[in-house]
């Protein structure tokens, strides 16, 4: 009898555990076959379908891998993918093809940046989706990393892509190779993204436009172009702000394509397409039309990437950001780049772009690029205001003298990272021609490239003529607790000001050759520095062209 009852509970559990619940549509149930095979995305979309007719639900992928072309969410849907379950984006044919993109008549972005409907997954002006489960998406053979064709039919170059929907949740799924945007997010308010693991070969999170975000534990891994990417583009048709964002407990790094969720790490591939090394940082921009307004970004980890880069260079705010907990190892370019352009990709109405009120604290960096230092770059009658950095070590590379400041051709020309010598120094190799770039009459080798009108990148500098520091065009800078190493010797200035006023630097402490001056200031106002190793306490209300040597 016990056995008989035993028996009985055993095949109830089992009854239990193999029926769908309320709410819940199976895509199986729906004809997929998930054998990586067939093409499953009318069945996914009819289940979606008919969960949207019933109020919404679940719509459940088992163990399988799907083959799909576009998918098309709706209203109170969320996709829930098991563990070991894959939809995989299919090589399109002439039979079937992923959702042509969308009219846009705005052109002040890539054509990525406008268009969602050509993507494996999307939705427009949806509410309460979200994307959820332990199982991947796979791009690898079916979504590309620009608009091209595959064999000369539509192909998708986004995995997800939202526009205008709000309550969106996006959990514990991994990403492979998704193309131009593994996520391109636009207009998308209440935005959740945790737990994901994302190993693309372009850009991994844009989050573009959207308010009240969160971007928490997740792992970021996009050699090619930038991880986790805040912008504030004109794609809506109108200026929106990317606005109350927190970004903490994050991993972006710039890995050989692949080698995160394979578990392996590899850095064979030093170069992104722009041949600056590899990309996969944090950063505003470049698209800047919004705005950036009360983001937190906390507690992230930087490896083998460029640093963090906070860019307005289309007509946008920046304001009241905090940076803090933040760990970087075998940084490409510059540690910190702030920088407030006028590249005016964006209506003509659009004022100059705006940076204040900006807080970066407990920041380490080992094994920093040598030819950038760290960079706040304004420009001349619109300075970035009200910036500190504080409780900063950073470890450069070093290695360089103003002889390679000065040897450059000219100041349109920057420079690109070739094989590193055994040393870890690298060598260095003008880009090719083509560069855009402002002020290019010889000038001071303390000037520098100044790039107002091109696109924004470290590199764009040229070979920068201080290791450590230079700030340009800004006022009210506050530098404490701060410390520079360098692995070897570098002859030249520790940092460099020019058109600054009212900076203040305090308990500092640096390295520092015997060849070069500690500060250059240059057109310098209300200077003040205390407690900073080898530097007596001073004050200097003005000065015009100065070295400070102790």
């Amino acid at each position: 009898m016990k056995k008989i009852i035993a028996t009985f509970f055993l095949a109830l559990m089992a009854i239990s555990a193999s029926a769908t619940p309320a709410g819940t549509y199976n895509v199986r149930d729906f004809g997929a076959k998930g054998d990586g095979i067939n093409i499953d995305s009318h069945a996914i979309n009819d289940a979606i379908e008919a969960a949207a007719l019933a109020g919404g639900g679940t719509v459940y992928f088992p163990a399988g891998t799907y083959s799909s072309y576009s998918i098309r969410l709706k209203d109170n849907i969320s996709l829930f993918l098991d563990r070991g379950a894959v939809i995989k984006a299919a090589v399109p044919t002439a039979e079937e093809a992923y959702d042509l993109p969308e009219p846009n008549d705005s052109h002040y972005q890539d054509f990525g940046h406008s268009h969602w409907k050509n993507s494996l997954i999307w939705g427009i002006r949806l509410h309460d989706v979200s994307i959820l489960g332990f199982g991947l998406i796979d791009g690898t053979e079916g979504i590309t990393r620009g608009q091209e064709k595959m064999n000369g039919f539509p192909a998708a170059n986004k995995a997800i892509a939202l526009k205008e929907c709000r309550n969106v949740t996006i959990r514990d799924i991994s990403m492979l190779m998704c193309g131009h945007f593994a996520m391109l997010l636009t207009g998308v308010d209440n935005l959740t993204i945790d737990n994901v693991k994302c190993d693309t070969n372009r850009d991994a999170f844009d989050i573009d436009c959207c308010a009240n975000v969160r971007v928490s534990n997740c792992f970021v891994n996009s050699l090619n172009d930038d991880g986790i990417v805040l912008k504030s583009s004109w794609g809506l048709g109108y200026a929106k702000a990317t606005e109350n964002v927190t970004i903490t407990n994050c991993q972006v790094s710039g890995y050989d394509p692949g080698s995160l969720l394979a578990g392996t790490f590899t850095r064979n591939i030093t170069q992104a397409p722009d041949r600056d090394g590899p990309t996969g940082r944090i950063k505003f921009g470049t698209e800047s039309n919004g705005g950036f307004k009360n983001i937190s970004i906390s507690n992230c980890v930087f490896d083998n990437c460029r640093g963090l880069a906070l860019e307005t260079v289309d007509g946008a705010i920046i304001e009241d950001i905090t940076v803090d907990n933040i760990s970087m190892r075998d940084i490409w370019n510059s540690p910190v780049y702030i920088r407030l352009g006028d590249r005016h990709r964006g209506p003509e109405t659009l004022p100059v772009s705006i940076v204040r009120r900006v807080k970066i604290s407990n920041i380490v960096v080992k094994n920093a690029d040598c030819r950038y230092a760290s960079l706040i770059f304004g420009i001349e009658g619109h300075p970035i205001e009200d910036v500190t950095l504080s409780n900063i070590y950073i470890q450069y590379k070093g290695g360089l003298t103003m002889d390679d400041v000065r040897n450059q051709k000219n100041s349109n020309n920057f420079f690109t990272k070739t094989n590193s010598s055994a040393n870890g120094t690298p060598s260095f190799q003008p880009k090719a021609s083509g560069a855009k770039g402002d002020n290019t009459k010889e000038h001071d080798p303390y000037d520098v490239n100044e790039q107002v009108h091109g696109y924004p990148e470290p590199s764009s500098h040229g070979i920068i003529p201080a290791y450590g520091l230079y700030i340009s065009h800004a006022k009210n800078v506050s530098i404490d607790h701060v410390q520079f190493e360098t692995i070897e010797e570098d002859k030249r200035p520790v940092i460099v000001l020019k058109d600054v006023d009212g900076v203040e630097f305090s308990e500092m402490k640096v390295d520092k050759s015997a060849d070069a001056p500690y500060f250059v200031l240059k057109g310098v106002k209300d200077f003040s520095v205390r407690n900073f190793s080898g530097v007596k306490d001073q004050k200097i209300s003005s000065a015009k062209d100065i070295e400070i040597n102790k």
